[in-house]
């Protein structure tokens, strides 16, 4: 018979098959979108309605689209690698801060000074264009640091037996 296995919903079956490079890439932008809307929601939220400076606000912004994003990564974009219990997940966190956490704080903190110090543009526009710069560093970077590819172990011993 062919299509999904029967009795498993389509979800599961879809997590379990290995995405071309091209279908993660898009999943892990799609994941993005909605942590750059959270992130300007919150940037809008500190620097408008309580006054926070930028850069401060900004740092605050990045971390809720980080743990955010952490949480749709491992649901979605990298599901068939996410395996393991609490921690694993909590060591796949850390990595995750370390590399995709750092390179997007650095990142947008570094290039929102330069936009909006340098090139006087407004926070929005230069929060877009800064997350948008990351987004190729921290999609190499979960793809090849934090969701490492699972290592196989054969099956029989190495000597035949």
């Amino acid at each position: 018979m062919k299509g999904p296995s029967m009795g498993v919903p389509d979800t599961v079956e879809k997590s379990r098959r290995c995405p071309s490079l091209l279908e993660r890439w898009l999943v892990f932008n799609l994941v993005g979108v909605f942590g750059v809307l959270l992130q300007l929601a919150v940037l809008a939220l500190l620097t408008g309605s309580l006054h926070w400076h930028y850069l401060f606000a900004t740092a605050c912004a990045v971390e809720t689209a980080v743990l955010h994003n952490f949480i749709w990564h491992e649901r979605w974009t990298w599901a068939e690698r996410a395996a393991g219990g609490p921690a694993a997940r909590m060591a796949r966190l850390v990595r995750f801060h370390l590399t995709n956490g750092a390179l997007s704080l650095a990142g947008n903190v570094l290039l929102m000074a330069l936009f909006v110090e340098r090139f006087a543009m407004s926070n929005a526009p230069a929060n877009l264009l800064a997350i948008g710069i990351c987004s190729i560093l921290n999609f190499f970077a979960g793809d090849r640091l934090v969701y490492i590819h699972p290592v196989v172990k054969p099956r029989w011993p190495a000597d035949g037996r």
